[in-house]
């Protein structure tokens, strides 16, 4: 089922949550809503639960609109960030709850829940159904958490950063299930997260929001390598932010001069990701296919999959990851011309 959302608005007091947020959610595809902390991506989540009323738009499960309905009429399912599981229930009732609220008789209650335990994966664990969830790790506790929120059959399936509280490895291992999982029911589903990784990684998807509005929608791939505005070009993947003066002989970033010649005119934002560019030493000249700016290396750190150089240009901290370590001292920045994003400075 696709889901709508049209003009949706959503004020706290003098704060403005949702400023005419208007979406489209493909049909049993997986949309991931990505931005900083106090964006509105929560809000927007909460909204298609029905858990709060709004102030103006609607929103729309297919072709019925469903606004004014109660939380339990929209048939959706909420997983959340802190599991919710009822400590004092074993694995089998917290995941049959949903199914005997709807009255199912025990046979069939019990032939769902062995099968969403199936499809979760944890369904051959020895004697996991009469477990509490004090006794499971948090990898597990989250599968469990799945399974309530799938068992029940929902229309739409709403993730609100399921992944955080676990370590690095078991998140990683999680994001490749939840997509398994979500191809295998083929529901529609809204995955909220603040791990542009995670959101790049699992999602048909990315919808980047920030001040209450849509910034850009698009694949990951769009979203990543053609990002619509500065702030997209910036917020996502390791970025840098250089300030310039764009006129028919090229960019001025400080005393240094690039070579462009595209249509802006006036201040403009040059962003590139860390591992766009590379290091050489000083006297390395421009060729016409990268843009070179000339700065001081004055920190390296090993990140284990590379090194995170920090080179000061024209008062700016630029970061460069490469796989050799480069010395402290007198560097070029070498970037491919193609891989500029270059915008009108707001």
């Amino acid at each position: 089922m696709d889901v709508r959302v049209e003009g949706l608005v959503k004020r706290y007091g003098r704060v403005t949550a949702l400023d005419g947020v208007s979406l489209a959610f493909p049909a049993a595809g997986l949309t991931a809503i990505l931005g900083p902390s106090g964006c509105g991506k929560t809000t927007l989540l909460r909204s298609l639960a029905g858990f709060m009323p709004l102030d103006g738009g609607r929103i729309l499960f297919g072709v019925e609109d469903v606004t004014a309905l109660p939380p339990q009429a929209r048939n959706t399912a909420m997983v959340f960030q802190q599991y919710a599981l009822w400590p004092h229930m074993t694995v089998f009732d917290n995941i049959a709850y949903g199914l005997r609220l709807r009255k199912l008789s025990a046979a069939e209650v019990r032939a769902r829940v062995e099968k969403v335990l199936d499809l979760v994966e944890i369904g051959r664990i020895a004697g996991v159904t009469e477990r509490r969830p004090g006794e499971l790790s948090g990898g597990q506790q989250q599968r469990v958490a799945l399974a309530r929120a799938l068992v029940v059959e929902p229309r739409v399936l709403l993730m609100d950063e399921p992944l955080s509280n676990l370590d690095a490895k078991v998140r990683q291992r999680l994001r490749a299930e939840v997509r398994r999982l979500q191809k295998a029911v083929g529901i529609t589903t809204v995955y909220v997260t603040h791990d542009q990784e995670e959101a790049l990684a699992i999602a048909d998807t990315v919808v980047l929001m920030d001040g209450g509005r849509v910034v850009q929608a698009g694949t990951p791939q769009d979203v990543y390598f053609r990002p619509e505005n500065a702030f997209a070009a910036e917020f996502l993947g390791v970025s840098n932010q250089l300030s310039g003066t764009a006129d028919a002989d090229g960019l001025s970033v400080g005393t240094q001069h690039v070579s462009y010649s595209g249509p802006l005119r006036g201040p403009v934002t040059i962003v590139f990701k860390a591992t766009d560019a590379i290091l050489a030493d000083s006297g390395v000249a421009a060729d016409g296919r990268h843009a070179v700016l000339r700065g001081m290396l004055e920190e390296r750190l090993f990140l284990g999959s590379a090194y995170r150089h920090y080179v000061r240009v024209e008062g700016e901290s630029l970061m460069i990851d490469g796989a050799e370590p480069v010395d402290h001292g007198p560097v070029t920045v070498r970037v491919p011309m193609a891989r500029l994003q270059i915008y009108a400075a707001p």
